[in-house]
């Protein structure tokens, strides 16, 4: 059975927002949080993922406030935290394991620090861990993947969504479609409100508050940190000072791998997570 995003996709009302979102399966709560860049969602992010997750876990593939069919946010007016602790209390489930990439990973990271009794688990693809490093670097600013990211915000063409999706993977001759880049542009520009959001947030933008390094410390909960050891939006490097932040956690780094370690490395990334879970 291959599922369709229209077969799984459902919308809750929190207390704030209302959320679109993915759902397939039986069994601990999985929850999958997206990226930030343009075009982004749920079904986006964990197309390649959803299914062969699903055959263990009842899994939950969400659109963050500001993004997909979800509400349109002013930068200044989410904290994806808070809207994650909303999203679980509306379906009522007390705690689940989090899957998060990029921006999501961040999320996933302070909610395992500020609400651990949330997280059964916390696995993160290239997350960035503060502001600093990788919004004001060494030398001429944000990495360059941002650098590509916020000009895919600013003019969501093709084109760009191409150069986007090319510095998100080590293989772009075979990811960077041209169908997978129109798509991404198409998805983008059904919602110019979110668009203008994150733009006029920007540099700061995409992600409304960063984590406090002194509180992820505390994090208790089973830790996996994947990270493509040729990501040019964040360094490895990142995962591996969190490892040694993280008591219980460990590193899974991946070669020839970029920033969508579930897109390009999808089945080992399937096997990573259903073992982590199963298993911790």
């Amino acid at each position: 059975m291959t599922l369709r995003p229209s077969d799984i996709a459902r919308d809750v009302k929190t207390k704030n927002w209302n959320i679109h979102y993915y759902e397939a399966g039986e069994g601990h709560p999985v929850v999958l949080l997206h990226g930030g860049g343009p075009g982004a969602t749920g079904w986006s992010n964990y197309a390649s993922n959803i299914e062969a997750l699903a055959e263990s876990f009842h899994v939950f593939a969400v659109d963050m406030p500001g993004w997909g069919e979800s509400d349109a946010v002013s930068f200044d007016e989410v904290d994806h935290v808070e809207a994650a602790v909303q999203f679980l209390d509306a379906l009522g489930i007390e705690k689940a394991a989090f899957v998060g990439n990029s921006m999501g990973g961040h999320t996933s990271i302070r909610l395992a620090a500020e609400q651990p009794g949330r997280v059964s688990h916390l696995i993160t693809m290239g997350p960035p861990a503060t502001m600093r490093p990788i919004l004001f670097g060494a030398g001429d600013g944000p990495s360059e993947g941002l650098k590509v990211m916020y000009e895919a915000y600013r003019a969501p063409s093709p084109e760009n969504m191409r150069r986007l999706v090319e510095i998100m993977v080590f293989d772009s001759a075979t990811f960077a479609t041209p169908e997978l880049c129109q798509a991404r542009s198409d998805a983008a520009l059904l919602r110019p409100d979110h668009l203008e959001n994150v733009v006029a947030g920007l540099p700061r933008a995409p992600i409304p508050i960063w984590a406090d390094m002194n509180t992820v410390r505390g994090i208790t909960a089973p830790t996996l940190l994947i990270h493509g050891r040729d990501d040019r939006v964040v360094s490895f490097e990142t995962s591996l000072m969190l490892c040694a932040s993280i008591a219980n956690s460990r590193v899974a780094l991946i070669n020839r791998c970029g920033h969508w370690a579930q897109v390009e490395h999808a089945a080992e990334f399937n096997r990573l997570v259903t073992d982590f879970v199963l298993h911790n």
